[in-house]
């Protein structure tokens, strides 16, 4: 089987790692950019593919790009990417600091397929990690395998592809073609006939399962959806401009630093900034379509509030759910022939982190602020991760706000490791920290 070595290996191309990308390229082109791969799963570079819907925006000003944090004038921004693709006046005057979602992806492609040195292999999932030793069992490397049977060699990993997708195990081992996460909605949707009457049910409470219950009622134009989810009902996310200062670039520094009692109230009360809730804007286009189907009598869409599901099954075609009502503790089985999960990502380290740290021995994912596991033992290899840090680099981790900032402190650490780091501030590293088991 095919097998090559790289210095630097990231899983992942996406935001994270394409940021890490840019980051090599620009502050250590001759140390490690030119040794440096980046493994995608997918055929080309897709931000949240599974979710490009037409209409949806990020929540993100495009100014959190890949460097503009770093390097307002780098030609990897996204200014310069309209610039490229003369679309720049375009942009401008649609006068706004949130982009369409699929113009984001777009920008990240440009950026993928811009890269000079730094090499991106697509169609190339990372099945397993193991460590590699010398002969005298000192850990110096990695040998990540992939599912075509081919192996990479590297001396450093860079995980940045996210969590797993959280499927709540009441639904384990219903048919995949019945049972669809938000993660792979439209390539699943677009499988289905347009002409039939689908009863689906939309189960979560946030962004993602908003998204699902408005979209699917446009791919599927005759189904009747239901909205299931255990809350009292829909929230707006926390977005004041007091609350956004948290998610600075420099915060991340506060938060390190702080106390753990600190950190698990800054954790708590900045949850709403990023989960269990819906943009405002979104909030008022839902309100509208059910405040219009009680202004015309019609009954196409439910929501059903303060509802666990508490069992599912088949029977033949059709899904049976049964549900049980928080106010009343009523049970009743509600019926459908597709469920659509906006129910997000799973809060523990992803699988492949977890096998890696039960091959290693190690208890923990005790992370040091720039973003390096600490494995126990001072060794040649290192693993650095992105994304899954909130616990000990605060909530903003795990979205874009940090993006060109981190991929630097990563870089300068990487090149810090060989000795070299010129022109690249160092962060204080202080002790390690407990990230999540």
């Amino acid at each position: 089987m095919e097998h090559q070595d790289v210095e630097v290996l990231a899983v992942g191309a996406g935001p994270s790692n394409l940021a890490l990308g840019v980051a090599l390229e620009e502050l250590a082109p001759e140390e490690l950019a030119g040794d440096t791969l980046l493994v995608e799963q997918g055929d080309c570079v897709a931000w949240q593919r599974g979710m490009l819907l037409p209409w949806s925006q990020s929540q993100v000003s495009f100014i959190k790009d890949f460097v503009t944090l770093r390097n307002p004038r780098s030609r990897f921004s996204f200014l310069n990417y309209l610039h490229e693709n003369d679309r720049l006046d375009d942009f401008v005057n649609l006068g706004t600091f949130t982009p369409y979602r699929s113009e984001i992806s777009g920008y990240h492609r440009w950026v993928a397929e811009s890269f000079e040195k730094v090499r991106v292999r697509y169609n190339s999932r990372c099945t397993s990690v193991e460590p590699r030793r010398d002969g005298a069992g000192a850990l110096v490397g990695w040998l990540v395998r992939l599912a075509d049977g081919s192996t990479v060699g590297a001396r450093h990993l860079v995980f940045g592809s996210g969590r797993d997708a959280l499927v709540p195990e009441v639904f384990a081992g219903l048919p995949a073609a019945k049972v669809v996460h938000s993660t792979q909605y439209l390539p699943r949707i677009a499988e289905l006939s347009k002409d039939l009457p689908y009863r689906v049910v939309v189960v979560g409470g946030a962004q993602s399962a908003g998204e699902l219950f408005h979209s699917v009622q446009d791919e599927l134009p005759h189904c009747r959806p239901t909205w299931v989810m255990r809350s009292i009902g829909l929230n707006s996310y926390e977005n004041s401009k007091f609350t956004n200062e948290l998610f600075y670039p420099s915060f991340t520094d506060e938060f390190f630093a702080a106390d753990a009692p600190a950190r698990t109230q800054l954790l708590r009360e900045m949850h709403r900034t990023n989960y269990a809730g819906l943009a405002p804007d979104f909030l008022e286009t839902l309100y509208r379509q059910f405040y219009n189907q009680r202004l015309t009598g019609g009954d196409r869409l439910a929501m059903r509030t303060m509802t666990d599901i508490t069992a599912a099954r088949m029977d033949d075609d059709e899904v049976v759910l049964e549900l049980s009502n928080r106010r009343t503790g009523e049970r009743e089985e509600l019926r459908a022939d597709l469920v659509l999960l906006g129910t997000g990502f799973v809060p523990e380290m992803p699988r492949l982190l977890r096998d890696l740290a039960a091959d290693l021995g190690v208890q923990h994912f005790d992370v040091t602020r720039a973003y390096r596991w600490d494995l126990g033992q001072d060794t040649a290899a290192t693993v650095h991760l992105q994304g899954v840090n909130e616990a000990t680099h605060g909530i903003s981790d795990s979205l874009l706000s940090v993006l060109a900032r981190r991929s630097s402190e990563i870089t300068a650490d990487l090149l810090a490791r060989r000795g070299t780091a010129p022109g690249v501030l160092i962060p204080s590293q202080g002790t390690a920290a407990p990230a999540a088991a």
